[in-house]
């Protein structure tokens, strides 16, 4: 967020890259985390409250992550009058991780 802030203040087109960069690791630690969280709920269920609270959390800062790049995005047009050059595909593939049908059930 600071780093979007910077860039909205110098109006300095040259530090968007940064922040999309920071975007795709905070996408990559949230992912990582999601799978971690997820296998300590299905070694132990006594584990899934506190690990949903911190999925919850962990969630809620990668949209921050999210929406810190739609504003240096929109920074970029502001300044250039043109839209970001290419479509970033998204990083976060958690959607991926568990698919229907695909847990045992016990």
């Amino acid at each position: 967020l600071k780093e979007v802030l910077d860039v909205y203040a110098s109006r300095s087109v040259e530090k968007i890259g940064f922040v999309r960069d920071r975007d795709d690791q905070i996408d990559a630690m949230y992912t990582s985390l999601f799978r971690e969280l997820l296998t300590y709920m299905m070694e132990d269920p006594r584990n899934i409250t506190p690990c949903t609270h911190l999925l919850f959390c962990a969630k809620n800062i990668e949209r921050i992550g999210d929406h810190a790049t739609n504003i240096a995005e929109t920074i970029y047009y502001i300044v250039t009058g043109d839209q970001m050059p290419a479509e970033r595909p998204k990083g976060d593939k958690t959607d991926k991780i568990v698919l229907p049908g695909t847990l045992p059930v016990k």
